[in-house]
């Protein structure tokens, strides 16, 4: 028999603020049955409802008077990930099947003991293998494991991806399914470009290229473990009639190699610089030290040499963490003897074009800046990888840059002529 794993997000499972509409729920269960009656072996990783963790975060914010405490939000806003899969599986006993739900604890999923953005380190499958054997529908929180000091801990935004994907990866499943609102990965979002293309299959690392410039599809260290333990990863649609999906494979086993296979926004853009520094040995690290200490992850960045010796040194990070960047640079300020600092928060947005082909094509940097160009649009920083190019511009544009260069890489899907 195979082992299954499926992922239900959000909006699949349902919506917080109508906690008896269980219709979605329903579907889950119609689509999980499906799957036992044709001889599989099914572990269920679900979200929390649409809205539910924003609804607790709220209630901590409103009741601190000062930033929350990380621990204990973590507990709290567990909570709708237990609700969750306690709810899936009453409906599944209720249709006479074997079901039981368990939270990380249970599932024996450990993490580090950081706070809101914990990495997972391993799963002891012992219980969930016990109960897959005995014919059961397994339903696991996602988003959520505990530390070795069995402090419940989150996994930071998209967490439920990365925790189907360990759990797949720990019980060697046939494949983990990871069911979305979307019918599959795009060349770009549908909702900016209408000629916008679903994608049969994409490689690893171009999904780790769009995962982390602003795709929403799949959680970034979802791919990455997927990638490290050689997980089948396919993306499907919720609403179980959108066809086949995408499948994540790897560069080897990718027949066709396209220049390029997507164009991504990201508007979760901040920017600070620091303004005549010294052009000398230790400013980077005087200023990027500290900020890497905070767990601060920091985008793109650009260093402009000047005629008198000095560096206008600029970098970007997202808008969560633009407040404490901003204190962690005001303290570096004097220590680099720079001559002021300069932030933008919001207003840039992020465009880039990704592609394995890359490797082994010239000239895709030069289209791309020449697209731009032509439309009006000025670059601000670029940045590139070995599949990526990535150029920072005006927020008012970056639709019209995604739409502009998708045409220019010919993604558009074609028109069936009448």
């Amino acid at each position: 028999m195979s082992i299954i794993i499926q992922k239900y997000g959000g909006t699949s499972v349902g919506n917080f603020e109508k906690l008896f509409d269980f219709e979605n729920l329903n579907k889950i269960a119609d689509n999980v049955i499906s799957y036992q009656q044709k001889g599989h072996k099914v572990v269920v990783v679900l979200s929390a409802m649409s809205k539910a963790t924003a609804t607790l975060l709220d209630m901590a914010s409103a009741l601190s008077k000062k930033k929350p405490d990380k621990r204990e939000t973590d507990a709290l806003i567990t909570v709708g990930e237990q609700m969750s899969v306690a709810l899936l599986a009453l409906i599944l006993k209720d249709r006479g099947k074997k079901a039981i739900s368990l939270n990380a604890f249970q599932a024996g999923i450990v993490t580090d003991d950081t706070s809101g953005n914990a990495r997972i380190l391993t799963i002891n499958k012992k219980k969930i293998k016990e109960l897959l054997d005995d014919d059961t529908i397994v339903v696991v929180t996602g988003f959520q494991g505990t530390d070795k000091a069995n402090n419940i801990t989150t996994l930071g935004r998209g967490g439920s991806d990365t925790s189907a994907v360990a759990i797949a990866s720990a019980l060697k499943s046939d494949v983990c399914e990871i069911y979305t609102d979307v019918a599959g990965v795009y060349t770009a979002d549908p909702n900016i470009c209408e000629a916008a293309k679903k994608l049969d299959v994409i490689t690893y690392d171009e999904m780790l290229e769009l995962a982390s410039l602003g795709a929403k599809v799949l959680q970034i260290r979802s791919v990455e473990f997927a990638k490290k333990y050689n997980v089948k990863l396919k993306v499907l649609s919720s609403f179980l009639n959108q066809g086949e999906g995408t499948m994540l494979i790897s560069e080897e086993d990718s027949m066709e190699k396209p220049v390029v296979s997507g164009v991504v926004c990201d508007r979760d853009q901040a920017r600070i610089t620091f303004k005549k520094v010294p052009d000398i040995p230790g400013i980077s690290a005087k200023i990027f030290v500290p900020i890497a200490k905070a767990k601060i992850q920091v985008d793109m960045i650009i260093q402009n040499t000047r005629a008198d010796g000095k560096t206008d040194l600029s970098f970007t990070i997202s808008k969560k963490d633009f407040s404490s960047a901003l204190e962690i640079s005001k303290q570096i300020e004097k220590k680099v003897k720079a001559e002021g600092l300069v932030t933008t928060e919001g207003g840039i947005a992020k465009i880039s074009v990704v592609g394995i082909g890359m490797k082994n094509h010239s000239g895709v940097a030069a289209k791309m800046f020449k697209t731009l160009s032509e439309n009006n649009i000025n670059i601000r920083l670029i940045s590139t990888s070995e599949i990526r190019i990535s150029c920072m511009v005006d927020e008012e544009y970056a639709e019209l840059a995604v739409r502009k260069l998708h045409t220019a890489f010919g993604l558009d899907i074609k028109k069936k002529s009448k």
